[in-house]
């Protein structure tokens, strides 16, 4: 089945320009996913949308977007005056700088896109951009219209086509300093940091998220699937959190030692006739050997 894009328009760098379309690249559709429902009828519940002051039912026809002017008083905005706003910001993404990769915060990053060319015409503008890019290494900047709102877009080559990353503005990205600043400063000894160390090196690896599991999902299937088939479920209280006063370097050397990890089922192989140690007198031969 072949994807449906969520936007169609047009990436433009200068006076290159090219039809493309917006494809989400992620999606939330396995999931698990619960309805509310009456524990005594088992119907699902469904929300109704009613007026705050009457308390009467409100049809969707009669419902229109309200900009809060004061409290209590709204202005309305019809969906009309809308779509004339989104049409003077045309549907273009237009390209207006490149910056390094490095340079974009993650905090900034909100959604990704697949950006693909829309039909042939226009490959070639397509691959041009999407080459240059690569070769410089650069990220472009743009902007892009979805759902009546302006947004900055970070569009990067990938594969034969192109990652396109929704930006926050800084307005909505929070100051750290405000959570970061009650933080105590801690000097952390040298021995400490090289246990540390020690650790991390032995649990360093690759990024490999076709090896991620989601076990609460996991979990929660199985959990249905019992009472599909009629399972009694007992459920047991978790565990007291300790409240004891872990000493950090006894922690760190325990980790270091490997202690604390699961020890194993097996029974030690038996010692076959090779394996066995030799005789007292054997040993003392030996010894004599070595000494003359």
């Amino acid at each position: 089945m072949a994807a449906r894009s969520y936007w169609k328009g047009f990436l433009r760098l200068s006076l290159v320009s090219c039809p493309v379309a917006l494809y989400p690249a992620t999606s939330e559709s396995d999931k698990v996913h619960f309805h509310q429902i009456n524990a005594k009828t088992g119907n699902r519940i469904r929300y109704r949308k009613v007026d705050e002051e009457t308390g009467d039912e409100v049809e969707a026809d009669e419902i229109v977007k309200g900009y809060e002017v004061s409290k209590g008083h709204y202005l309305e905005v019809t969906d009309d005056e809308l779509e004339a706003v989104e049409a003077e910001a045309t549907r273009t993404i237009e390209i207006e700088q490149f910056v390094p990769r490095s340079e974009i915060d993650d905090l900034y990053n909100i959604r990704p896109y697949y950006i693909a060319p829309d039909g042939k015409i226009g490959a070639d503008a397509f691959a041009t951009i999407r080459e240059t890019m690569d070769a410089a290494k650069m990220v472009a900047i743009g902007r892009v219209v979805l759902t009546s709102r302006e947004h900055m877009i970070a569009i990067e080559p990938r594969g034969k086509g192109m990652v396109a990353t929704l930006l926050r503005y800084p307005y909505e990205v929070r100051d750290p300093d405000k959570v970061f600043d009650d933080i105590a400063d801690v000097n952390i000894g040298k021995d400490m940091l090289d246990l540390a160390r020690h650790i991390v090196d032995s649990k360093r690896g690759h990024f490999r998220p076709d090896k991620f599991e989601n076990r609460y999902e996991d979990a929660v299937k199985a959990l249905v699937a019992r009472k599909a088939k009629g399972e009694k479920i007992e459920v047991k209280k978790p565990a007291a959190a300790s409240s004891n006063v872990i000493n950090l370097m006894d922690a760190l050397k325990r980790s270091v030692a490997g202690e604390g990890k699961p020890k194993s089922t097996k029974r030690p192989a038996r010692r076959t006739a090779r394996s066995k140690k030799p005789s007292a007198p054997r040993r003392a031969a030996k010894r004599a050997n070595k000494a003359g």
